[in-house]
């Protein structure tokens, strides 16, 4: 029977078969030439001590015990052409996987985007870093794969009571993810390979039957007696349904509007706001592994750091290890940033939002919009930004240590930031009781992680988007929205997910709950 064993190693030992066969054998007191395979079933790094340590829980088989390599497989999809028609408003991961579910129920989904596919995409996102021309409808938040799809690809969620984290890991490799992201504490996909796997998805919807429109913005949403009755796009077309899934991401302003105008209930959520900030990697390597080059064999170092400053948590946010900073901004006249990763993390410099927790209290200045008053804070603080760095999608920037000590940078180095950088002191952007935490916030941040508070860090702003500043309430039992029948809040946008792991898990929710009562009848 196959040997189950935790162990650790060293990152060499970890990243070669041969030597991992030889060690595993030494442990159980047994030729290693008898081990037929070792297969690998999690692995992290334990970074504690100075000799940095590879934890791996392993499954031995000797020879003469059965071994069949796993090959994960889709699901059996249905040809859904003629079933019963169900919206799904937006192509992000709670969207995609909705959609997946649904058709695996042998219900027809009808997908609708904004924006463009991910290779229509890419031109806009090039006009975005080359030209400063924002598309409100195709740029890093909007289009095929939503913010995901150009943000890094990180699979990893605390959420684990959310729902069944391993089976959307699977149909990601089912779809053409490296079977890594199984095995991995922290599982990245990179933004340059989850194009083709979003891409293969909806190849795979359109398949079996369903529908997945571009470049089509709902305009309104159709509603009698309070039940939907199906979706308004902005040519003004009609299409009829019952059943909605609104999965539309943290960034559809037009859409958290568009439900206050008809009086369909919301409310504001708090939400984290703050800058990104930039390391060398080498630098955030020598921190986090105690040493001065980290070698051939470990990844290039993450980091994780929780302050309570000031009565609020200060904490980092996507962080991108080898990665780069990217314009963010989904219309004309605001700023926002994000990082994301590419696959190797192989660039030359580590990023993550420096983001501290709001309260609804903060948006007392905003507050005769409502339920929108969070929203408009988010977007005072991203056009500020916009006017100060000099109405471009240059960003506002500022080196850490300067930050701290109020003083301007007078020299802003180039940055993985493709538009370019404006020296301001990044103090104007924010409310003063922010930027008062902000500086301690770093100050405490250096303490704790030597080397951390540097003049070689750079600080962009605004890091703004971390969730949704909206909540659509729903009913935690039917998933329905409370006041609208056939109305399903999903994902980031309606603030029930934070991530593309949790948001397609809730995509997956709504659909299940939706075959629940189509299926019945």
């Amino acid at each position: 029977m196959p040997k189950e064993l935790l162990l650790q190693v060293s990152p060499e030992v970890a990243v070669d078969a041969a030597l991992l066969q030889e060690h595993v054998g030494k442990l159980i007191q047994t030729n290693p030439k008898d081990i037929q395979h070792i297969s690998i079933l999690k692995r992290s790094i334990d970074a504690r001590q100075k000799a940095i340590k590879i934890n791996l829980k392993v499954l031995i088989f000797m020879y003469g015990e059965t071994f069949t390599p796993q090959k994960i497989e889709l699901p059996d999809y249905k040809n859904v052409s003629n079933a019963q028609e169900v919206i799904v408003i937006g192509a992000g991961p709670a969207g995609l996987f909705a959609a997946l579910q649904l058709i695996e129920l042998g219900l027809k989904p009808i997908v609708i985007e904004r924006g463009k596919d991910v290779r229509g995409r890419r031109r806009d996102l090039k006009a975005i870093n080359l030209n400063h021309i924002v598309d409100e409808d195709s740029n890093y938040c909007f289009g095929e794969g939503g913010a995901g799809t150009y943000s890094d690809g990180k699979l990893y969620t605390r959420s684990k009571k959310r729902g069944d984290v391993t089976r959307i890991l699977e149909l990601l490799v089912a779809f053409g993810a490296a079977d890594d992201i199984l095995i991995e504490a922290h599982p990245h996909i990179g933004t340059n390979k989850l194009p083709q796997i979003i891409q293969d998805i909806r190849e795979k919807i359109i398949e079996c039957g369903g529908q997945v429109l571009f470049e089509t913005r709902v305009t309104d949403i159709v509603i009698k007696s309070n039940e939907v009755q199906g979706i308004v796009t902005q040519s003004g077309t009609t299409i009829t349904a019952n059943k909605i899934i609104l999965a539309t991401g943290h960034s559809a302003r037009d859409i958290f509007e568009l439900l206050d105008r008809k009086q369909v209930f919301i409310e504001a959520k708090p939400f984290a706001i703050g800058v990104r900030a930039e390391h060398p990697q080498s630098l955030i390597d020598k921190i986090q592994y105690n040493c001065d080059f980290r070698g051939d064999y470990l990844p290039p170092a993450p980091y994780s750091i929780v302050k309570q400053v000031g009565g609020r948590g200060m904490y980092s946010f996507c962080m991108c290890p080898g990665g780069v900073i990217a314009p963010c901004a989904t219309s004309p006249g605001e700023l926002v940033t994000n990082g994301w990763s590419p696959s190797k993390r192989d660039q030359a410099t580590a990023n993550s939002g420096i983001v501290i927790e709001l309260k609804l209290e903060d948006f007392k200045p905003y507050e005769k919009f409502g339920a929108l008053a969070g929203l408009e804070f988010q977007k005072s603080i991203e056009q500020k930004a916009w006017h100060l760095a000099g109405e471009t999608q240059k960003v506002p920037a500022q080196r850490m240590v300067d930050f701290t000590q109020n003083k301007v940078s007078v020299d802003i180095p180039k940055t993985s930031y493709v538009p370019g950088t404006t020296s301001v002191e990044m103090g104007q952007v924010f409310p003063g009781f922010l930027s008062q935490i902000l500086r301690e916030g770093f100050t405490e941040f250096g303490k704790t992680m030597k080397g951390y508070l540097t003049n070689e860090a750079i600080l962009h702003a605004p890091e703004s988007r971390t969730s949704s500043p909206v909540r659509i309430p729903r009913d935690s039992e039917t998933l329905e929205h409370l006041q609208i029948k056939g109305l399903y809040p999903c994902g980031e946008g309606a603030g029930y997910a934070g991530g593309i792991i949790s948001a397609a898990i809730d995509g997956e929710k709504c659909a299940l709950k939706i075959g629940e009562i189509l299926l019945k009848k």
